[in-house]
């Protein structure tokens, strides 16, 4: 069941890949594998303007992105750098993002609030083209669970990244070591670098990244700690401690499902 006045959001998904069917009509189904392509986008802020681009994107930027066909499935504060703004977003191929950016960027949202977005920032390349190791290491999505615009700003525990730079393809035993879980951790994703050229210009991506990315969820910063020592072709690591903003899908506890709903 579709949740009371989202006729008009389902009508705008009812031909994008989330939702399609050759089988029927388009239906809602409970946490399916997302985003075969996802964005980890870090921004670097001038100092203090964090809230006020976290304000910007969640009234603005969540449900109009999503109405031009991708997912935004997370936006977080970094718990280590207090001018550092970081978000993920997810489509369903290359082509789909391409399409998918032009709607967005070159329509009216952006045009009346990308202004005050972009005073905020002091730089936005900062970008990694990513996709899922295997088909079920991807984001698990339900988007019935996302905050509404009015919902309360809610504990997410913390989301935390683990980004290895590798020295050539990414082995089975780093695959394996971005397996590992905690006691009270959550294992999100697994992803690597996706090495497809980006046709989409006007944002660029790090074209000489190649990395495994691990992303786990806590109940709380102290229950993180870091992954072991990193494995054989394993350059750099980076950690990121993410905190999910108020309307962020992806943390830790998921919120429950509107009233009358239920999964699956």
């Amino acid at each position: 069941m579709i949740p009371a006045g989202a006729a008009e959001w389902l009508y705008a998904f009812s031909r994008n890949w989330l939702f399609s069917s050759t089988e029927g009509p388009s239906t809602l189904t409970a946490m399916e594998h997302c985003c075969p392509v996802v964005e980890l986008r870090q921004y670097t802020l001038h100092p203090g303007t964090r809230d006020t681009l976290v304000r910007v994107f969640e009234e603005h930027f969540v449900e109009s992105q999503e109405r031009c066909g991708m997912r935004v499935i997370g936006q977080f504060r970094d718990l280590d750098h207090p001018d550092r703004f970081v978000w993920l977003r997810g489509f369903a191929d290359m082509e789909a993002r391409t399409r998918a950016l032009e709607a967005f960027y070159g329509g009216p949202v952006w045009k009346e609030h990308g202004p005050a977005a972009n005073a905020t920032m002091v730089g936005h390349t900062n970008v990694l083209l990513l996709k899922p190791v295997s088909a079920t290491d991807g984001f698990r999505f339900d988007p019935r669970r996302r905050p509404g615009p009015a919902s309360p700003d809610t504990p997410g525990g913390i989301v935390t990244a683990t980004i290895d730079h590798l020295s050539g393809p990414a082995s089975s035993s780093a695959a394996d070591v971005a397996r590992r879980d905690w006691s009270g951790a959550e294992a999100l994703a697994r992803l690597v670098t996706e090495p497809a050229p980006n046709p989409f210009v006007r944002l660029p991506v790090r074209e000489d990244a190649n990395v495994l990315v691990a992303f786990f969820s806590f109940a709380t910063a102290d229950a993180y700690r870091p992954l072991p020592i990193p494995s054989p072709g394993v350059v750099r690591r980076e950690h990121l401690r993410l905190e999910p903003t108020r309307r962020s899908f992806l943390r830790h506890a998921l919120p429950p499902l509107p009233a009358g709903e239920r999964a699956g």
